[in-house]
C-alpha cells in the first residue's frame, strides 16, 4: 500500500457517517484577564488602530454629524445604505443614498463611494468586527466591494472580550464576516497592499457614553 492509499483510506474512514466524532478539547482560556467595560472598549480601539483602521468615538446624539463629516472628508457622492440602518444617522442633504438591492452587480457596487453599516458585535482581544447580515448591515457584498466602509459599533454593549465569548452569541447559519482592519495582503517580500479583498479604508465609530 502506498502513502497515497493510506492517506485516502484515512479520509474515507473519517468521512463515514458512522465514524465517531473526535472529541474537541475545550480547556483553553475563554478570556485573557479581567476587564471593565471601559477597558474592553479601549482594548478594541487600540487593536483596531494597530490594524490601520481609523477609530472615532462619539455619543448617539453626535453620531449623525460625525457620519456626515466623515463622508464629506472622503468626498463621497454616494453611500450604500442597508435597509435597517437608522434613518436619522444620515441626513437627507448628504451623499446620494444607494439601497441594498439583490439585482445590483459588483460593477455597480464598485462605483459607490462609501458604505455605512452597523455590526453584530466586536471582539476586543483581536480587534475584530463581526457582521452577520442583519438589517443594519445588509448583504455581505455591500461591505466588501466599496472602497470605504464606515462601521458603527455600540459600546460597551456590542463589545465582548474574546472569540470564545463571541461565538455563542452568533448564529452559525448566518453569513458571518469577520473584519480585522482594512483589507490587506502582502507578497513574499512583505510589501503590503491594501484594498485587494475588501475596503481599502475602514473607519470604526464607537458610539456610547462619553
Amino acid at each position: 500500500m502506498s502513502s497515497k492509499d493510506r492517506i485516502l483510506g484515512r479520509i474515507r474512514r473519517a468521512l463515514r457517517d458512522d465514524a465517531p466524532a473526535a472529541p474537541i478539547p475545550r480547556d483553553y482560556l475563554p478570556v485573557h484577564g479581567a476587564r471593565t467595560p471601559a477597558e474592553r472598549v479601549d482594548l478594541l480601539a487600540a487593536h483596531l488602530a494597530e490594524y490601520r483602521a481609523v477609530v472615532h468615538r462619539t455619543d448617539e446624539e453626535a453620531l449623525p454629524a460625525l457620519l456626515t463629516r466623515l463622508l464629506a472628508e472622503r468626498g463621497a457622492r454616494s453611500v450604500l445604505v442597508p435597509p435597517g440602518l437608522p434613518a436619522h444617522w444620515l441626513p437627507a442633504q448628504g451623499p446620494a443614498r444607494v439601497p441594498d438591492r439583490a439585482e445590483d452587480t459588483p460593477y455597480r457596487l464598485d462605483r459607490v463611494d462609501s458604505v455605512v453599516s452597523g455590526c453584530a458585535l466586536a471582539v476586543a482581544e483581536t480587534g475584530t468586527i463581526v457582521l452577520d447580515g442583519g438589517p443594519d448591515q445588509g448583504r455581505r457584498r455591500i461591505t466588501l466591494i466599496p472602497d470605504h466602509h464606515i462601521c458603527v459599533v455600540r459600546v460597551p454593549g456590542q463589545v465582548v472580550d474574546s472569540v470564545p465569548q463571541a461565538l455563542p452569541l452568533l448564529d452559525p447559519a448566518r453569513p458571518l464576516t469577520w473584519i480585522s482592519g482594512p483589507s490587506a495582503t502582502s507578497d513574499i517580500e512583505l510589501d503590503r497592499v491594501e484594498g485587494v479583498h475588501g475596503p481599502r479604508t475602514l473607519e470604526v465609530v464607537l458610539v456610547g457614553p462619553q
